[in-house]
């Protein structure tokens, strides 16, 4: 039997970043939803864990001997003790490489619930959960893959629910922007807080963009100056009739616009491909029901 599900894009629709720790690591308070748009993941019982990587970003991680899903994969085993799982595992890869959306921790979560599935394993969420916090902080939140509240180092999540469904349009220049460089580029500023803002009073559509255009992105100005053309994809979606807010996702190089309505969505989307046809450009919608 064949197992498939969505790994969806992950979009930070604010990002608050404070000075590095003792450890190592930046405070961060966030608001992360998932869009209706992303990788797929599809596993098989086989005799050996493998991974076949397709789809129109295929090729960036054909390179990859280890990649998070197989780190993700070997780790279950472990928590599980059956050693390696005995998995084929496809990913179609349809999200561009390091553009902020979470791709790959996406695709090791969506690679977790699977395999606990196809394997029969007794590990409940908060052993999965454990898991898939060794590749990285974002492995828990992409396991949840709903829309949270994200704080400390990314690890301490708050369900929010009141969330609407967000029309948007989801914009990439096609340069990839590496986490750890926007974080040195970060750390070489003046620095900021990782300040959790007050939840809006009304969750409205309308209400929430304007909620979200008093926050803000700290990671978009580093990533701005190591890759300008993210600032002139910034500026592409803000002008753009329909996109009534333009922010950089996580630490870069994806830009989302939100909109009012899903027609707006599609125009945007419509407007940008036509403008600039070397880009990926995708209409969607983020916090989309499950």
């Amino acid at each position: 039997m064949t197992f498939a599900v969505l790994a969806p894009a992950k979009v930070n629709l604010f990002l608050h970043v404070g000075p590095v720790d003792a450890d190592g690591y930046h405070p961060l308070s966030s608001l992360a939803v998932f869009a209706d748009v992303g990788d797929v993941v599809t596993v098989a019982r086989a005799d050996r864990l493998s991974l076949t990587v397709t789809g129109p970003f295929g090729a960036s991680l054909a390179g990859e001997g280890d990649n998070l899903i197989l780190r993700a994969l070997r780790a279950l085993g472990r928590a599980a003790g059956i050693g390696e799982p005995p998995l084929a595992v496809t990913l179609d890869k349809r999200l561009p490489i390091a553009a902020g959306l979470g791709g790959g921790s996406s695709d090791a979560g969506a690679a977790l619930r699977l395999a606990r599935e196809a394997l029969g394993l007794t590990l409940d969420d908060g052993a999965l959960a454990a898991v898939a916090a060794e590749i990285g902080a974002d492995g828990p939140m992409c396991l949840l893959a709903r829309t949270a509240w994200a704080e400390g180092r990314g690890e301490r999540l708050t369900p929010e629910p009141r969330l609407p469904p967000l029309p948007a349009v989801l914009v990439n220049p096609g340069v990839p922007s590496p986490t750890g460089a926007v974080y040195r580029a970060y750390d070489a500023g003046p620095g900021a807080a990782p300040d959790r803002p007050a939840a809006p009073a009304d969750w409205s559509v309308e209400a929430v963009i304007d909620w979200l255009a008093h926050q803000r992105n700290d990671l978009q100005t580093p990533a701005i100056g190591l890759e300008p053309v993210i600032g002139r994809a910034l500026d592409a979606v803000a002008a753009t009739p329909g996109a009534a807010l333009a922010r950089m996702s996580g630490s870069g190089a994806t830009v989302f616009g939100l909109c009012r309505t899903g027609q707006d969505a599609e125009a945007a989307a419509q407007a940008l491909t036509s403008a600039h046809p070397g880009w990926w450009v995708r209409p969607c919608v983020l916090g989309a029901p499950k």
